[in-house]
């Protein structure tokens, strides 16, 4: 025992005499494995040392590891040249409708630092085996389960790739997610189907664009025809506005004429009344005793400054009738009078 016990002492002394550095990137975190302890408890630790840092164990009784927690992109895609193997390794499956399809899928995720001590002691020891064996088996498997419920042309609409990413991506996270990791994102890319069935679906996708521009070319026509005929309209109800107006000018025109040919008749209806009635009381004054003198003043006023000749007439005389009076005045001698009086 004392052998032993001096042996162990010399192992502690040689071991806490000889420590080791260990440090850890900015985004990787640190495991310390405890191989063996006098004292304590050995195996993982259940802890993980912080990024950026430097850590002093001695080197046999303890082992470190370190997993990078930076967010990584898995991709596996048709392109010989890219993704993370060479040679084609797109997702192959087939659709619910039966035709085989090829699609290029992303996953992205991480490592969650807590548990990076379980990753170590239950699931890899490194990020290569942990992506390889673990993260890669997993990702290939369940979302061929996910993407085959689509039909093969839905694989063209954006919106249903999308809703059966992020189903992916949840249902990956329940699987791998008790392991310590994080799925970010399940993105798609590319998708292939076999030559002669994508010559038939591009054929169709042609067909139905020319459907859709003889559509809009309809559309365009019927909104051009309903734009015209709104024009069309809108000249006729100029025109039917102008005629409204040139109506109602030329009876406002009319009335105003009317009105003022009545105020004129009225007026001359009113000055005959007053005529008449002036008439009619001179014709009852004439009827008097006024009306003799009234004639007799008028006659009087109408012989006023005349010459009178009185003429013989008598019984077996004269005759008016048959008397040449020029003559007569000439025999009398009045026109011989009258250029004296001038």
């Amino acid at each position: 025992m004392r052998i032993f016990r001096l042996i162990i002492a010399m192992l502690l002394l040689f071991g806490t005499s000889a420590c080791v550095f260990h440090t850890t990137g900015s985004t990787e975190v640190g495991v310390r494995t405890v191989k063996f302890a006098l004292f304590g408890k050995k195996g993982v630790e259940d802890k993980y040392y912080a990024p950026g840092s430097t850590y002093i164990f001695p080197p046999i009784i303890n082992e470190w590891h370190t997993f990078d927690t930076k967010l990584q992109n898995m991709e596996m895609t048709f392109d010989a040249t890219k993704g993370d193997r060479k040679g084609r390794d797109d997702l192959l499956f087939k659709t619910v409708d039966g035709n085989d399809i090829g699609l290029d899928v992303i996953i992205a995720y991480r490592i969650d630092p807590q548990k990076a001590p379980y990753i170590l002691q239950y699931v890899a020891k490194n990020n290569d085996v942990l992506r390889q064996k673990i993260i890669r088996a997993i990702a290939r498997s369940k979302p061929r389960d996910i993407f085959g419920e689509l039909r093969t042309e839905e694989f063209y609409v954006a919106d249903k790739r999308e809703k059966q990413a992020q189903l992916a991506k949840e249902k990956l996270q329940e699987m791998i997610g008790p392991m310590g990791i994080i799925i970010e994102r399940v993105l798609t890319k590319d998708y292939h189907f076999n030559k002669a069935y994508q010559k038939a679906i591009e054929d169709k996708k042609i067909a139905d664009q020319m459907v859709g521009r003889n559509r809009s070319a309809q559309h365009a026509a019927l909104e051009e025809y309903k734009r015209k005929l709104e024009e069309a309209k809108g000249e006729v109800n100029k025109l039917v506005a102008d005629a409204d107006g040139e109506f109602q000018k030329a009876q406002i025109d009319a009335d105003v004429y009317f009105e003022k040919q009545k105020m004129i008749a009225e007026a001359i209806t009113a000055e005959g009344i007053a005529d008449a009635k002036g008439i009619q009381e001179m014709n009852k004054a004439l009827e008097g005793s006024g009306g003799e003198a009234m004639v007799k003043l008028r006659i009087a006023e109408a012989l006023e400054g005349k010459q009178i000749f009185l003429l013989p007439v008598s019984e077996g005389g004269m005759n008016l009738k048959t008397t040449n009076i020029n003559g007569l005045l000439d025999t009398m001698g009045i026109k011989a009078l009258s250029p004296e009086k001038k």
